[in-house]
């Protein structure tokens, strides 16, 4: 078969749609309120992170599901607008995922998430007709996420997990990926320790290369040649939705383009971090002129 596609990042998973309201205060019981603002736009850990790492100016593709319906369309448009390539996206009649996420002062937000039940056949992909130089997975459409570790790995294409929760699908894939990049929830559902350097050894049992993302507290690194800490850099966050995704595509794309270490920590760590400085996670995610300047602020001020 004749590739089709090259790309520098695959990202697959969950695609859903972002109703986002920033709220004066968490809503108490029986309350109700009115939002300060309001933001839509597409979501889902591997979509973000597909689009994170286009605005950053890497060549991106996305693999996963989009219903048929207006929030499918809508993502679809967004997906095209931002250069990513839709063409491993499986369309249907089951509708899109939505999450409703409400905002707080602080920056952090509550999600509620409705999805209806899906069963994404895999044989819809011909990966005959793709090239990769990195594979990002979010544990979401298990089925075709193993489909694509298995031609990953078969050619030496380095893969990443974001690992949120220690759900069926990222307990699968976590000890086949090269990077396991964990949230604090994971690091401690799996190893059962509040110590995260101590459990990120642990995670090495997994994975080579193991990252424990610690939101503003920044993140704690392990390989089996060394390990330490990586501090977030400050800024004025308003809202915490996306932070992750953009770190995830940030770092992704980084190992794509076979950053150096230190260089590969902080360039997803300003990516999530400046992703918090505005409301709503598409919105937010910072393009390279944008990053570039930030990096180059913070090297001159250090």
């Amino acid at each position: 078969m004749t590739v089709l596609y090259s790309v520098d990042l695959l990202c697959v998973g969950i695609a859903c749609y972002d109703l986002i309201f920033e709220v004066p205060h968490h809503p108490h019981a029986d309350e109700k309120i009115t939002a300060k603002a309001f933001v839509q736009c597409g979501g889902g850990t591997a979509a973000n992170a597909a689009v994170a790492a286009a605005r950053l100016g890497h060549s991106v593709a996305y693999g996963g599901y989009l219903g048929n319906d207006l929030y499918g369309a809508r993502h679809v448009a967004e997906f095209k607008a931002e250069g990513v390539n839709t063409q491993m996206i499986a369309r249907g009649d089951v509708a899109t995922s939505i999450s409703s996420i409400i905002v707080k002062p602080n920056g952090h937000r509550t999600i509620v998430n409705y999805k209806e039940p899906l069963t994404l056949d895999p044989g819809y992909v011909d990966l005959d007709q793709w090239q990769a130089k990195a594979v990002l997975f979010d544990g979401h459409h298990l089925d075709l996420s193993q489909k694509i570790m298995d031609w990953a790995r078969d050619r030496r294409i380095p893969t990443i997990i974001d690992a949120d929760r220690s759900h069926a699908g990222s307990l699968a894939l976590a000890n086949q990926v090269d990077y396991l990049v964990a949230s604090e929830r994971f690091a401690r559902e799996v190893t059962g320790k509040e110590d995260f350097h101590a459990a990120a050894q642990d995670l090495l049992d997994l994975a080579p290369n193991v990252v424990i993302t610690l939101g503003e507290r920044g993140l704690v690194w392990c390989t089996h040649t060394g390990g330490g800490d990586f501090p977030a850099f400050p800024v004025n966050a308003v809202d915490t939705t996306g932070a992750g995704d953009a770190f995830h595509g940030a770092f992704a794309a980084g190992v794509a383009a076979g950053y150096e270490w230190d260089h590969l920590l902080a360039y997803a760590s300003a990516t999530g971090a400046l992703c918090t400085t505005v409301t709503g996670a598409r919105v937010g995610m910072p393009r390279k002129t944008e990053l570039a300047l930030f990096l180059d602020k913070v090297m001159r001020n250090a």
